[in-house]
Order: C-alpha cells, then structure tokens, then sequence
C-alpha cells in the first residue's frame, strides 16, 4: 500500500491515466513504472474524475448502510461503522481537495497573458 492509500477502488496509480505527455516518451520512464504500476494509456480527465467521485459516493453508501445495520441490530459492531464513516469522510475530503486544486489551477491558466 502506498503512503496516500486507496479510496474506493481509485488509487494513487489511477491519477497517471490522466490525458496528457506520453508517459513512455520521458526519459525516465524506467522510473515512473516503478512509481505507477498501473498506469495505463493515456485517457481523459473526465473518466478519471468521474471514477474518483463514483467512488467516494460508493464509500459514503457503505459506510451508511453498516451504519444503518447497526441502529437496527442487525450488526453488533460499532466500531466498524464509525472507521466505515471516518473513511468516507477523508475520501470526501481528498475529493474536495482534488477538485480545488483544478479550479486553482484552471484560474491560473486563465489569468495567463496569451
């Protein structure tokens, strides 16, 4: 596992699909298929984002249906609702953090001369 985890099934090797240079290319690329095992071809933001979120919204269903689980009896296990709630509240938080550094960088490409 690595330092930054997982969230859902998105994972820090995930983020290298994003459209952009071919990784390939780099001269360091020996490297960067150490650091990015997964790393696929290049696609598009957009289905990299929509993973992200589809599956922090998977995260926060789970955590409330044990949670659900437990109010009714069903399950005996407290403790496995509140880490199942702590974690969808982080991958939230990655979420929203991830989202700001976009609209922050997109600001700053537009305030750009050309």
């Amino acid at each position: 596992m690595s330092l930054l985890g997982t969230v859902g099934s998105v994972s820090p090797q995930n983020f290298g699909r994003v459209a952009g240079p071919n990784l390939a290319d780099a001269p360091h690329a020996a490297h960067l298929g150490k650091l990015l095992p997964g790393a696929a071809p290049a696609g598009d933001f957009g289905s990299v984002f929509d993973h992200l979120v589809s599956a922090v919204d998977a995260k926060q269903q789970q955590a409330a249906a044990i949670t659900r689980q437990v109010l009714l009896g069903d399950n005996d296990q407290l403790h496995q609702s509140v880490i199942a709630m702590q974690e969808a509240s982080v991958a939230f938080s990655l979420m929203v953090e991830v989202r700001n550094k976009l609209v922050d960088s997109y600001q700053e490409l537009m305030r750009m001369p050309v």
